[in-house]
């Protein structure tokens, strides 16, 4: 089949038609008015002959005249993927010859460099894609342009944007020409521009009618002929928007917050993943009195902070609070919610009872906890580490588990033991100790020379585990080019086989196996499982050749200049303000014996997760072989529930894993994730004022003091990083898995984060300038382009 009218495409034939004539197709059969046409099939071009006969005889149908012919593949026009202006239309086209050499041109469209570009991005294997090709009569229009039914720019919901313009609808999706832009809320709208009230009140009616139909936000390309009548010329989703909060029966307009980037993780989380960590995050915040649902929105952890925004109490101190893990991005957002008279306080002058008030019996437990560490700081950290040791054996599976249902009462049985006050209060105290001394010395101390007192910070975890990486590279310094050549993945692959030298990873991966990037989700595999991105850091550390740069000597350095850093602002400040001063002495000393510790938590909490990860994968091996699963890590896109169903009911759960799949794939390349959401989809931040623009330099917040300038390292993903030392790293986030990476940087640049959060707090240990929270860093900033980061300004200069 090599034409077919294009009343007779559907989405069934996509593989045929391709996006955008299914599209089309579809609305003619919905009543809409679309131009008639018809559709060169994929199926011709993957012959790579043009059927002229049949065309002829189409072409004659719609009566021989002008027309407009557009490319139609089978990778466009769907949901997570739009390929707008990325293949060619070709308008009024007339003849045979002219419209053979303009189905020719879409074809050969199909691999142009844009084309290209856009599905290597999106990971669409070029072999797949086939294109068809759509014919339509030629509409002149009076006015065009297109019409979302959602807004693009802030994600709203019940708001429609159109822009329009005289004459071909190509002068707006080009970006040629000067527009009339419409915001469309159900107010009526006054005459201005090209298009009437009553125009803009049929576009509304018409986007209403398609997402309704469609299910989901469309993209609508319009126009109008001389007589005012209105034609369809396309409607595909919009692909940029981020998912909608689930529908609630609870008071609207609600604010979530993004959780994620507390973690250093942006991606999504996997259907196990998320189980999971909604009932943890939430416990773990009840235990502080603060009752926060946790929801799932695209994958990403958000907090339901609309109880603490319309509480008299809470409000309050909900911006600062959030300075410690969430930082200034989250605040702003907040500050504006709060300002915004849909949140004003309620009457009852409470959260939900509780919610933002510490409970008593937490707060008394609290100053417990926080006291006795402050006072006896060695102590507390010896109890600390017991206290994770019998966490890590009591994590481990017993022998006697046989069978999947054992496996998955051990999983879902609650941890026996109560080690929570030992490690929690110590690094809570860490982190007061570094945090109040910047207000008891304002106007006599900035904070720069605070953080500087705080690097080079002993006994955190995560900065030993680094440098044991590094000694392991150095010892495996006589396998050089071994680990340079050789590909991460291949190095892995020939490890787990057992076929590589010896080089001490065996003892490294018993210590912190149980880690990795993204760790806190259940569905990704810990190092010990793919030790890849270690393979990879390795090759990085091999490639510091000046002795100067040693990471062991930079921590060494670090940790001197800090504590001298110390005894000069200590007597600074005695000098000026004695009895702040006093105060503060101690409580930056008590910050060095301590505030390291804030990384010992989840250190602790990933040993239960890793054992978790193991017995699931154990029972994604039984229900494989039972039929009911396709293979083991299936498992982690089913939920516990589900899982029960497939153990105790044999529930055949491999659709449902399959559409997961996908939907987690297409998240998987979202490069932008909302700070904070309304219900009505908004996001926040879109909405504030735009910061001041400055030539060639991006405002962020400081995070590490310093100044260096050195080539930029875009970084998506550390299993397959290349840092060169002395380059800049620059990343969405980080957490733990990434740190491996700033022993070789010269300076550090997120997209998120907060001044206490796990990146910027290793970067000052490192000694590494850190600008945190710059918009848009990961796509400002181009690998090898030469930047100055400045930690003391909060500014990251392009050259």
């Amino acid at each position: 089949m090599h034409v077919i009218a294009l009343s007779e495409a559907s989405t069934d034939l996509i593989e045929l038609v391709g996006g955008k004539a299914a599209g089309l197709g579809e609305l003619i059969r919905r009543g809409e008015r679309v131009p008639p046409g018809f559709c060169v099939t994929a199926e011709a071009h993957r012959l790579g002959v043009i059927p002229r006969t049949e065309i002829v005889a189409a072409y004659e149908q719609l009566g021989a005249g002008p027309v407009a012919v557009r490319s139609s593949a089978t990778a466009e026009d769907l949901p997570e993927a739009s390929f707008a202006g990325q293949q060619d239309t070709v308008l009024n086209v007339t003849g045979v010859d002219e419209l053979f050499d303009a189905i020719q041109r879409c074809w050969g469209s199909l691999h142009s460099v844009r084309a290209t570009a856009y599905r290597e991005a999106r990971q669409i294997d070029h072999r797949t894609v086939r294109m068809a090709v759509v014919v339509q009569r030629m509409v002149t229009p009076a006015v065009a342009g297109v019409l979302f039914t959602a807004n693009p720019v802030t994600g709203r919901r019940d708001e429609m944007a159109v822009d329009a313009a005289p004459g071909l609808g190509t002068t707006v999706v080009d970006g040629a020409a000067t527009v009339d832009h419409y915001l469309l809320d159900g107010v009526t709208q006054d005459h201005r521009g090209c298009l009437t009230p009553a125009q803009l009140a049929e576009l509304r009616t018409t986007g209403e009618r398609l997402q309704g139909h469609f299910g989901c936000p469309q993209d609508v390309e319009w126009a109008l002929d001389p007589a005012g009548t209105l034609w369809l010329l396309q409607s595909r989703p919009i692909t940029s928007l981020f998912p909608l909060p689930p529908a609630t029966e609870k008071p609207l307009p609600r604010v979530y917050l993004e959780f994620g980037h507390v973690q250093g993780m942006l991606r999504p989380v996997t259907p196990m993943g998320m189980s999971t960590l909604r009932s943890q995050i939430a416990a773990m915040l009840a235990a502080l009195g603060v009752r926060v649902e946790i929801v799932d929105i695209g994958g990403r952890l958000y907090g339901d902070l609309t109880e603490l925004a319309r509480s008299r109490t809470a409000r309050r101190r909900l911006v600062k609070l959030l300075a410690v893990d969430f930082g200034p991005r989250a605040q702003a957002v907040m500050r504006h919610v709060l300002a915004d008279p849909r949140f004003a306080p309620t009457t009852g002058g409470s959260a939900g009872g509780a919610a933002g008030v510490a409970s008593l019996r937490t707060a008394g437990r609290a100053v417990v906890g926080i006291l006795r560490a402050l006072a006896r700081p060695d102590a507390a950290r010896v109890r600390m580490f017991e206290a994770i040791e019998q966490l890590r054996l009591r994590s481990a599976a017993p022998g006697d588990l046989r069978t999947a249902a054992d496996r998955l009462r051990f999983v879902q049985a609650p941890d026996a033991g109560d080690s929570s006050d030992a490690i929690t209060w110590p690094i809570v105290a860490g982190m007061l100790a570094a945090a109040l001394p910047v207000q008891l010395l304002k106007g006599a101390a900035g904070p720069d020379e605070i953080h500087a007192v705080l690097g080079g910070m002993p006994h955190n975890v995560t900065i030993e585990m680094d440098l044991a990486l590094w000694r392991l590279a150095q010892g495996a310094a006589r396998h050089r080019q071994l680990l340079l050549d050789t590909p991460a993945d291949e190095l892995a692959a020939r490890y787990v086989r057992g076929t590589l030298p010896d080089l001490g990873l065996a003892g490294f991966l018993d210590t912190y196996g149980h880690r990795g990037a993204a760790e806190v989700d259940l569905g990704v595999p810990r190092w010990d499982e793919d030790p890849t991105p270690v393979f990879a850091a390795i090759a990085n550390y091999l490639r510091v050749t000046d002795p100067q740069q040693a990471p062991d000597l930079r921590f060494q350095r670090a940790a001197a200049a800090a504590e001298t850093a110390l005894v000069e602002l200590v007597a600074r400040a005695r000098r000026q303000r004695p009895v702040r001063g006093r105060i503060a002495g101690f409580l930056l000393r008590r910050a060095r014996s301590l505030a390291g510790l804030r990384e010992a938590g989840k250190f602790a909490g990933l040993y239960p997760l890793r054992e978790t990860r193991r017995q699931l994968l154990l029972i994604g091996a039984d229900l494989t072989g039972a039929g009911l699963l396709e293979q083991p890590d299936d498992i982690m896109f089913l939920t516990l529930d589900e899982v029960h169903a497939a153990v105790h009911g044999a529930a055949d759960h491999r659709r449902t894993v399959l559409a997961r799949r996908g939907v987690h794939r297409r998240e998987l390349h979202r490069t932008a994730v909302p700070v904070a959401l309304l219900s009505d989809g908004t996001d926040v931040e879109a909405v504030l004022p735009a910061a001041p623009a400055s030539d060639g330099t991006r405002a962020g917040v400081g995070a590490s003091a310093g100044r260096v300038t050195g080539p930029a390292r875009v970084v998506h993903d550390p299993a397959t990083a290349h840092l060169e030392p002395g380059e800049v790293l620059v990343a969405a986030t980080t957490d733990p898995g990434w740190t491996p990476l700033f022993l070789t940087a010269s300076a550090l640049v997120t997209e998120t984060g907060a001044i206490m959060a796990h990146g910027p707090t290793v970067a000052r240990e490192y000694g590494i300038p850190a600008v945190i929270c710059v918009p848009d860093a990961t796509r400002t900033i181009r690998t090898g382009q030469l930047v100055t980061v400045d930690g003391g300004a909060g500014t990251v200069t392009l050259h």
